[in-house]
């Protein structure tokens, strides 16, 4: 053997080791993947969501880099969000709960063309057929036909989404009879979403960390999404809670469906069907009722408003619409105008029109009267507020798919809330707390701010102050221009996280923060910005005026 051969022999030697050492450690990652996200198909399911997410991770940070122009940005958004939306159908699970966000426009955080793309995702997913649902159903209630529970089943649903599908039926008479929606839970849903959270999770723990601990509370939240018993209760207890607050109910700001709780099951969930439309669906035929009332196709109406948006924000110019007592002014002149056309017109029917040969007036009875986007906002971020601080018992996941507008062409229109799989229950002592943390942030108290974050868990490396209260901002409160320095709402947390890294958040608080957002996600879909911190100061001071017996005036 050469000299050079005997000098390659320890080279050789200690690269089997290494290749040794690396397979290993790569069969152990592989392992603890395999085993994270939900064995074989749960693997499968992570590469397939890698396969995207890493390459378009990857572009949108290399032009923020680049400080790329915004038609960079538009063409990228074009691209993703068509990609993103295909991923999401093909997957489904948590990813589908993953789009919806981006169609709430969680955190103002998504351009208009993945809210649009994404809005389909609300409640229009792939359902399953109709023979698995029968057989979901006539399983949970001990092998009991369908038509012995049900007079009538309608096979198509009415909606579907991440969890599962909703059927209209009515009760056989044994049960009363009446009109119900029936939600059934999708099978193996539990396993595919545990594994699902978990991969965009350890996406997030490398890609963005700030996300890592918000989702470590949705993981357990969602966890107890599985049991519609659970939900039934869940939504049984806030529609009592709302009712005996005159918030909901007949003739109030809302109506929440009653559950038949001896109906329901671990995978069937039975309550009241609520007469009306999805919010989504709402807000798009009152945006073809501005259309038709300025005489312009739908498509063209929508482009021309898109673009005095886009020119208001390129001149620094305020974008925020009506307000509850503007809108309400423009309905009543329309409601008005539309009273003394359909008098005119009966007039003349009655006089003119009765000559032969002369054509009689319609009357104006289809168009319905718009929408007030205000009101609207100011209702849900109030409703909300009363669960977060009165009652200490919330839904965290109010997003457009979940909510209904009802009785809209009667003129008098309420809001329907639907699906409790997210409630969130937090005891007196954190209520009475996040009291004097919305108080501090509508009052810009930073000391009080400050104080009152460190007693509620916030732990960071530093403890800087203004990272702080910066984060409670855009956690509970809001997120305007002002703060975040006209920063994407991601770059802001990431700069945020870089000046302090956060090693414990208030834990009970998460969901708070969540429902937040996602109101404020609304709120600027609609123009509509709110700070929730004002909205709420009401009502978390008489909270603690009546618990704790503080003064109105301000809480140290």
């Amino acid at each position: 053997m050469s000299a050079d051969q005997e000098g390659m022999k320890p080279m050789l030697k200690y690269s089997l080791i290494a290749a040794a050492g690396l397979t290993a450690t790569t069969a152990a990652v592989i392992k603890t993947v395999h085993d994270e996200v939900g064995g074989t198909d749960g693997l499968k399911r992570s590469a397939t969501f890698y396969s995207l997410a890493i390459p378009a991770f990857l572009q949108y940070k290399m032009h923020i880099m680049l400080d790329s122009p915004d038609e960079a940005f538009d063409e990228l958004d074009e691209h993703y969000s068509q990609k993103g939306l295909e991923k999401i159908l093909e997957l489904g699970g948590f990813y589908t709960k993953s789009g919806q966000m981006a169609a709430a426009n969680i955190g103002n955080a998504f351009p208009e063309i993945w809210q649009e793309r994404m809005s389909v995702l609300q409640d229009q997913c792939p359902s399953k057929p109709f023979e698995i649902v029968k057989q979901i159903v006539e399983e949970d209630f001990d092998g009991k036909a369908l038509e012995d529970i049900f007079d009538y089943f309608e096979k198509e649903p009415i909606g579907a989404a991440s969890i599962g599908q909703v059927h209209r039926a009515v009760l056989s008479k044994e049960y009363g009879g009446k009109k119900v929606v029936v939600k059934v839970s999708y099978p193996e849903v539990e396993q595919v979403f545990r594994g699902d959270v978990r991969t965009i999770k350890m996406f997030a723990e490398v890609a963005q960390p700030v996300h890592v601990k918000p989702l470590e509370e949705i993981e357990k939240q969602f966890m107890t999404e599985f049991d519609y018993r659970e939900e039934a209760i869940k939504m049984n207890t806030v529609r009592e809670n709302l009712e005996r607050a005159g918030i909901a109910g007949a003739n109030n700001l809302c109506v929440i469906p009653k559950p038949y709780l001896e109906l329901c099951t671990k995978r069937v969930l039975v309550m009241d069907e609520l007469e009306g439309l999805k919010l989504p669906t709402s807000l798009e035929k009152d945006f073809e009722g501005h259309a038709k009332r300025a005489g312009v196709p739908f498509e063209e109406f929508k482009q021309r408003e898109e673009e005095k948006l886009k020119v208001l924000k390129q001149e620094g110019k305020d974008t925020k619409g009506p307000s509850a007592a503007e809108f309400d002014t423009y309905i009543k002149l329309i409601a008005a105008k539309r009273k003394a056309n359909n008098v005119a017109a009966m007039f003349h029917n009655w006089t003119i029109g009765l000559i032969p040969g002369v054509k009689k007036k319609s009357y104006d009875v289809d168009q319905i009267l718009p929408i007030n986007h205000a009101k609207l906002i100011d209702d849900l971020i109030m409703i909300h507020g009363h669960q977060c601080l009165v009652d200490g018992y919330f839904n965290a996941d109010p997003h457009p798919g979940n909510m209904m507008i009802l009785d809209l062409e009667k003129g008098r229109p309420q809001i329907g809330l639907i699906d409790y799989g997210q409630v969130k229950d937090i005891s007196k002592e954190e209520r009475l707390l996040l009291c004097k943390i919305v108080i501090a942030l509508a009052n810009d108290d930073k000391d009080s701010l400050v104080k009152h974050m460190a007693e509620a868990g916030y732990k960071s490396k530093n403890m800087d102050r203004e990272v702080m209260y910066k984060f409670a901002k855009v956690s509970y409160d809001e997120d305007d221009e002002e703060l975040l320095e006209g920063m994407h709402i991601q770059l802001f947390l990431d700069d945020l996280e870089a000046r302090d890294p956060v090693s414990s958040l208030p834990e009970p608080y998460i969901m708070v923060g969540r429902t937040s957002v996602i109101l404020r996600g609304l709120a600027h879909a609609l123009r509509q910005p709110r700070s929730i911190a004002k909205a709420w100061e009401s009502i978390a001071q008489k909270v603690l005026e009546a618990e704790e017996e503080v003064p109105m005036s301000r809480v140290p």
